[in-house]
């Protein structure tokens, strides 16, 4: 019986160490890779990891295709790591919740700072993660390698980054998605929306939101400037501006073209519609792109999220 209790009890005390750990794990805002890091570490502020701003030991969290991880494991040798300027001290097979991954533990110097590098690589189904650590030596008694390599096996990816903290990354609100969901986000600048509801799934309707520094100074100049940012739309040919014309966009300063397209192919027929916004030392250029055949629908909804934005 007091084995059995005691059975029992560490097993209630596993369960509650994996529970503590899965609590600790932390997701940089907008990254799906996340895990526990080292005590005296914060969430970075200039880069998807972590960080200590007193030492500069750092944690930076890359996400790659899944099949990068087979490349990965096949290339990253003492020959290869030699040649960038880590010298390899061991490497370690590790299986994770995650998946397979491997650890590799070395010594570089960094604009001639020595410093203790430890670089992961994780598989998962759906991506491979690449961790890299850096301690310089003088920070490492406060980062010795059990703690950086207990913190390398919390190792976690999330199957999403939630709608909310990924325009959370924009220096600018989206209030309005009209039925787009996010594709993608450039923090600090970008974000593309496509249609959730496009039937056929080809060429769904997508907006292109961007934030970016300086525009005319004078009100005769943004015609030709809209029309020279128009012209630097990728995978769009045969394109003829149908409309070009000053506008205000709740209550800013703006201007709208309108134009009619094909896709990269030739094959379909596009419209789209470019606004820009001016203020503030910046102007924010929303690009929406619509099969011709869908641009009734897609327009007003295009409206709808232009009208939604506003500066943080």
């Amino acid at each position: 019986m007091r084995l059995a209790r005691l059975l029992a009890f560490m097993i209630g005390m596993a369960v509650a160490a994996a529970h503590a750990d899965a609590a600790d794990v932390s997701y940089p805002p907008g990254s799906r890779i996340g895990l526990a890091p080292p005590s005296g570490m914060v969430t970075s502020k200039n880069f998807f990891g972590f960080e200590d701003p007193t030492t500069s030991a750092a944690i930076a969290l890359v996400s790659l295709p899944a099949e990068a991880f087979a490349a990965l494991e096949g290339s990253m040798n003492a020959g290869t790591l030699k040649r960038q300027g880590l010298t390899l001290e061991k490497r370690d097979a590790l299986s994770l919740a995650t998946g397979k991954a491997f650890l590799i533990v070395g010594q570089q110097e960094i604009d001639n700072v020595k410093v203790r590098k430890w670089v992961l690589v994780g598989a998962s189904p759906g991506m491979t993660a690449l961790v890299t650590v850096q301690v310089p030596e003088t920070a490492r008694p406060l980062y010795p390698d059990p703690a950086v390599r207990a913190a390398l096996e919390t190792l976690a990816i999330r199957s999403s980054v939630p709608v909310d903290e990924q325009l959370g990354l924009l220096p600018f609100k989206v209030d309005e998605l009209a039925g787009f969901r996010v594709e993608g986000v450039i923090p600090g600048r970008a974000v593309v929306l496509t249609d959730v509801s496009s039937v056929p799934p080809a060429q769904p309707a997508q907006l292109f939101i961007n934030v970016a520094p300086g525009g005319p100074g004078q009100t005769a100049e943004r015609d030709a400037f809209a029309r020279d940012v128009f012209a630097t739309i990728p995978n769009v040919r045969e394109v003829r501006i149908t409309t070009a014309e000053p506008l205000r966009i709740l209550g800013h300063p703006g201007h709208q073209i309108v134009a009619q397209g094909k896709d990269a192919s030739g094959a379909l027929a596009l419209t789209l519609v470019q606004w820009l916004r001016f203020g503030g030392g910046a102007y924010l250029q929303i690009i929406g792109v619509s099969r011709t055949e869908t641009w009734l629908d897609a327009y007003p909804r295009f409206r709808a999220v232009r009208d939604g934005i506003e500066p943080r």
